[in-house]
């Protein structure tokens, strides 16, 4: 008698199991990311990661195998000839689980299983492109720390300027209706709003 597969059961049998399995994956092949539950993106890992090496075989055989377990002939179409060739350069790791919030109605743990699609080894051409990026930035950078600098130098004058100035009153008082009769309070004003344009 054979050993019974140890690990949860999804579905309650082993046939609603694999169509489970199969209809996850072709979500997951035709969306490029699906949100369900813990257990099943654990489940579904695996069996996305051996479809996808299968698929970057790309032989007759490797595609009968495929459909075989996924038998929706436009979603392996869409796996052997649009996302395989994204996975060349990479030897696995093809999905990536993140941990969701826990679902409204029956507190289910969530995830999200989404492919990776980004580059996993840089050419020469995208180091390259990253260090000048990287030494453009770092020339950017000083410019922008002495103008900074500049600016918070007049503040501090423009502070110094007006702390020998009496305190203005409040709105609604009558004196601030009167015309002041100081004009370097208007005049420091004034400096102040040009040099924040």
């Amino acid at each position: 008698m054979p050993t019974p597969k140890k690990g949860t059961r999804l579905g309650g049998s082993a046939s609603n199991q694999k169509k489970i399995l199969s209809n996850l994956a072709a979500a997951l092949f035709e969306h490029g990311a699906i949100k369900t539950t813990d257990a099943k993106a654990k489940t579904l890992r695996p069996y996305v990661e051996k479809l996808i090496t299968k698929a970057k075989d790309g032989s007759v055989a490797a595609r009968r195998q495929v459909l075989a377990d996924v038998p929706q002939k436009d979603v392996v179409a869409y796996l052997f000839n649009e996302l395989a060739p994204k996975f060349e350069n990479r030897a696995g790791g093809y999905t990536r689980i993140i941990k969701l919030e826990n679902r409204a109605g029956d507190n289910a743990p969530m995830s999200q299983i989404s492919l990776v699609l980004e580059e996993t080894v840089s050419t020469e051409a995208t180091r390259a492109a990253r260090a000048a990026a990287s030494k453009q930035a770092a020339e950017e950078t000083p410019a922008e720390d002495t103008q900074s600098e500049t600016e918070t130098e007049n503040v501090e004058v423009n502070a110094e300027d007006t702390a020998a100035d009496p305190v203005e009153p409040a709105e609604g008082d009558v004196a601030a209706e009167a015309p002041a009769q100081d004009g370097s309070v208007a005049e420091a004003e004034a400096e102040a709003k040009a040099e924040e344009k």
